[in-house]
């Protein structure tokens, strides 16, 4: 298996949070509005104020046999590695895997659930009690299980605060909101984030923005009439342009020319349609003047990504290879575990493991790009000891 020749780099996983991240962690003064566990109609669901919230086997689907919406029904059906850390590690040596890099749930990818749940104050205990969280999961093996600092941005002094915070920690990068906008706050390229990309430059750590961390519920709600499955498979796909939507936005807005030391990654989102985004992207910045308006960008959209963003791939065939062979610098390898989506599979899915994946999709590679890919690229952006 080529897999096992590399100290390979998981770059996206979640963590389908334990019952007690934030009854063990938020102010008493919260009473019933902080989230937690309680058993519904034989199901394990998440309940803020009294109202059921989500399921938290809805994401721990690695190895269950069948698709959303259903899933394990409590804690003791799930992958034990989806939730415990002692576990994660038994299962990352057993799958071959060097490191995972860690995103939440329950909050959604980029914590803007939180601020849809309750005032800002609220909010911001959820996110720094989630972060706490996060330093005590990696506690268990701190040089291969990876958090990356969620970010109240809805406040951007907080947002600085819990930064220097969760790095200070031992985070290894920001996860960070790909559309503030929706929330009513400012746009991407907006100089008002200087800050927070001012941080991650000086700490040497990347941005992170995960799909579906702009407004993900009202996502999966918007088209549920055709049907759940046909829904979050046409949401689930679409997820990959809204980044590259952000990539654009970072590119254009001119966030890759004022901190071009700031490393961005597009996490979950597929290498893929990369190279025909950035041919579009090159083409029409030539086409339409943007130097005529902005002539102290020195470079194109393609090499302002070559020098400083970076996208993950965790199943694509036939687009893979030249897409890698594009950008082997710029290319990071994942699983998703234990999502829906992730490699780790179920009777029901096409999915394949990771060293199944690898060696079928990759194996024609030369070694040089393989262990880029797979694990150097990775490890210098996240500070890994191989």
């Amino acid at each position: 298996m080529v897999l096992e020749s590399y100290a390979v780099i998981d770059v996206d996983t979640h963590i389908t949070e334990p019952p007690d991240v934030w009854t063990a962690r938020m102010p008493s003064k919260y009473g019933d509005q902080i989230p937690h566990i309680e058993r519904i109609d034989g199901w394990d669901m998440w309940v803020i104020n009294g109202e059921p919230f989500a399921r938290p086997g809805n994401t721990a689907m690695a190895g269950y046999d069948g698709t959303l919406p259903d899933g394990p029904a409590t804690y003791a059906d799930m992958h034990p590695a989806a939730w415990d850390p002692t576990a994660r590690v038994a299962f990352m040596d057993e799958q071959n895997i060097r490191a995972h890099v860690l995103y939440p749930n329950l909050g959604g990818f980029g914590a803007a659930a939180w601020l849809e749940r309750g005032d800002p104050e609220f909010a911001l205990d959820c996110v720094k009690a989630f972060n706490d969280f996060q330093t005590d999961f990696a506690s268990v093996a701190p040089d291969r299980l990876l958090p990356i600092v969620s970010v109240p941005f809805w406040d951007i002094d907080a947002s600085v605060a819990e930064v220097e915070r969760a790095l200070n920690n031992g985070h290894r990068g920001v996860n960070f909101c790909n559309d503030p906008r929706v929330h009513g706050q400012p746009a991407l390229w907006d100089r008002h984030w200087d800050p927070v990309w001012s941080i991650a430059r000086d700490a040497e750590v990347p941005v992170n923005f995960h799909i579906g961390g702009g407004r993900i519920a009202e996502q999966i709600l918007n088209g549920v009439e055709m049907g759940f499955r046909a829904n979050f498979s046409r949401m689930s796909s679409l997820l990959w342009a809204d980044n590259m939507r952000c990539i654009s936005d970072l590119i254009h807005g001119g966030v890759c020319h004022r901190f071009p030391d700031v490393k961005f990654v597009s996490v979950e989102s597929g290498v893929g349609m990369i190279p025909a985004a950035l041919e579009a992207f090159d083409w029409q910045w030539r086409n339409g003047g943007v130097i005529d308006e902005h002539p102290e960008y020195d470079l194109l959209p393609s090499e302002y990504f070559r020098r400083q963003i970076f996208g993950c791939f965790w199943y694509e065939q036939a687009v893979l290879i030249p897409a890698l062979l594009a950008y082997p610098e710029n290319m990071l390898f994942e699983t998703d575990f234990p999502h829906p989506t992730c490699q780790h599979p179920g009777p029901k899915t096409p999915a394949t493991g990771p060293a199944q994946y690898v060696t079928e999709s990759m194996a024609s590679l030369p070694d040089h790009i393989l262990r880029k890919v797979l694990s150097d690229n990775a490890a210098k952006l996240y500070k890994i000891a191989l």
